[in-house]
């Protein structure tokens, strides 16, 4: 699925911490844990909480987060839709990314077990 040149920028400029408490708000709303949401991202980027935090102190754009990130080999599992989009079917790497992240935390807010959440295949 092709996204456009103007979603694409969209996705790369966006703050990483304009979204953060977003992420937050929606799986606490659920019952689910600030550390689950940790463990979910740290899955998916490599980072650890204060990895976190200092990206989020140093306002990144989701365009250097996920270039300092190290994806998960088994990213390419998170398939399905989000935001209207199917994420197997997104070209541009960095909004495919952006994706994954939104589509692991809307599992999490879901209630779905971590281990599922966590793919290894």
């Amino acid at each position: 699925m092709k996204t456009t040149k103007e979603h694409d920028a969209k996705m790369a400029n966006m703050k990483f911490a304009a979204v953060y408490p977003h992420y937050v708000a929606k799986v606490e709303k659920k019952g689910r844990t600030l550390e689950e949401l940790h463990e979910v991202i740290a899955w998916l980027t490599g980072f650890d909480k204060s990895d976190l935090q200092r990206l989020i102190e140093n306002q990144v754009t989701f365009e250097q987060f996920f270039t300092e990130a190290t994806i998960n080999p088994n990213a390419s599992l998170i398939t399905g839709s989000i935001c209207g989009y199917r994420i197997e079917e997104i070209e541009t790497p960095l909004t495919k990314q952006v994706r994954y992240l939104d589509k692991l935390v809307d599992e999490l807010a879901k209630g779905r077990k971590m281990e599922k959440i966590l793919r290894s295949e």
